[in-house]
């Protein structure tokens, strides 16, 4: 099921803590992605479809910095593939020894239209992703290039990011506390009750 505008719209105006709340309503309970957090945190909600690449560790042999040169390398088409409006999800395996990606990829992805991108490891070139107008969240800065320890393979599939599994489709939203998926047929109900919850705590709080 596409995401409505609608339905961005209202995930665009809440706030992480307010989905962690509705999704635990409905019985979820790890779908805030632990240990990442945005590199520019000055910029609105990003809110997007997942689409995913899953990194394996990377073996010397089939990884070597010649692969740079394959336009067919998995990393390179995924990016080309991921549709505008989608955040890019990578699985990083929780290591930000090496970087999951550098600000050229960023930079292809946010002049496709992609809506941001999230790692559960590092972004190499990271002081140049922060003055982009684009989110991307990480879990801390990594000057290496994935090649030294990570190795593309998988696009579009379900993947594990930070502790939470990702399908495909799955509605991504970031704040700048983190990360939080919700599951795709559930976007619209918990985006209607969020928005509920953020005008009944704004009332509390004046």
């Amino acid at each position: 099921m596409a995401l409505q505008v609608s339905t961005k719209s209202k995930l665009m105006a809440v706030s992480t803590a307010t989905l962690c709340t509705a999704g635990f309503k409905r019985g979820l309970r790890n779908q805030f992605i632990q240990d990442v957090r945005p590199l520019n945190p000055n910029l609105p909600n990003m809110v997007g479809e997942a689409f995913t690449l899953r990194y394996i560790p990377a073996r010397e042999d089939l990884n070597p910095i010649t692969v740079f040169q394959d336009r067919n390398h998995p990393q390179r088409v995924a990016v080309e593939q991921c549709p505008p409006g989608a955040v890019m999800v990578f699985d990083s395996r929780k290591d930000a020894r090496a970087a999951s990606a550098g600000s050229i990829l960023i930079t292809r992805l946010m002049v496709r239209g992609a809506a941001g991108a999230v790692t559960d490891g590092g972004f190499r070139d990271s002081p140049e992703i922060a003055e982009m107008v684009f989110p991307t969240y990480h879990q801390r800065p990594s000057a290496p290039t994935n090649l030294t320890l990570h190795q593309a393979l998988d696009i579009n599939v379900p993947i594990g990011c930070g502790d939470v599994a990702v399908w495909p489709g799955d509605v991504i939203v970031g704040d700048r506390e983190g990360v939080y998926v919700i599951p795709a047929h559930l976007a619209e109900e918990m985006a209607d009750e969020a928005v509920e919850m953020t005008a009944f705590e704004d009332f509390v709080i004046s």
